[in-house]
Order: C-alpha cells, then structure tokens, then sequence
C-alpha cells in the first residue's frame, strides 16, 4: 500500500508517517524497487498501534520507548506491561480531572439554563436537590 493509501485509511498526513518512521514510533517501512515506501498489513498494524497510542495522548518518547523494547523480544514483556501500565494510569488521572471539569461546567451550564427560563441568575443549590 502506497502513502498517500495509509495517510488516507488512518487520517495521518503522510509528512507524520515519515516522521514516525524517522523518531522509531514504527518500525522502517518496506520499500518498492525504486525505494518508495510500500507498506504491509504488519507496517500498516504498526501505524494503527501508534495512532491509537498518540489519540490516546502517549508522548512521542514513551511509544518510540516501547518500539524498542518490542524489538528486543519477549523478555521485555515485563518492562513493556509496565510502560503500558504506567501510561494507563496517568491516562485515567487526566480523566478524572476532565470529569471534575465537567462536573463543574455542567453546574454552570445548568444555572445558566435556569436563569434562562425565570430571568435570575442564582449560585444556590437547587430546593429539589435539598430534601
């Protein structure tokens, strides 16, 4: 499969794929005889792994990190469990400050919405919710 085909399949520029394969977030991609790049389903499983990784906001390093790691072999696995664990971890850490986030932005939103329908803007707890 040609770039531009995996630029299109997995919303990457193909300027991010050459990137990636430059810093190691994938490994060397195979070449054609004229030496474009001619990615493989196993190129192509290694660009949806780095692009799930990056959605999920795993720095540049950390996967590059683990690239390596998966080269060396299975002996590995406990360090790769753990690089893996270690990211989950500060991955949910961040969830739980955007769920406070939006725990607050929703009592705004919902004052606002009240002051909306009956002309007053009030910070009070809502007399339902009391009882």
């Amino acid at each position: 499969m040609k770039i531009a085909e995996v630029s299109k399949k997995y919303g990457v520029s193909q300027d991010t794929l050459r990137y990636y394969e430059r810093v190691g977030v994938i490994p060397p991609v195979n070449r054609a005889k004229g030496g474009s790049r001619d990615y493989t389903d196993e190129d192509c499983n290694w660009v949806e792994l780095a692009t799930c990784m990056r959605g999920a906001g795993l720095p540049v390093e950390v996967i590059v990190e683990y690239i390596r790691l998966f080269k060396q072999g299975d002996e590995t696995i406990p360090d790769r469990l753990k690089l893996l664990t270690e990211q989950r971890d500060k991955l949910l850490e961040q969830k739980q400050a955007v769920d406070e986030m939006l725990e607050r932005l929703n009592f705004k939103i919902s004052r606002y919405e009240r002051a909306v329908k009956t002309g007053v803007l009030s910070w009070e707890p809502d007399e339902e919710l009391q009882e």
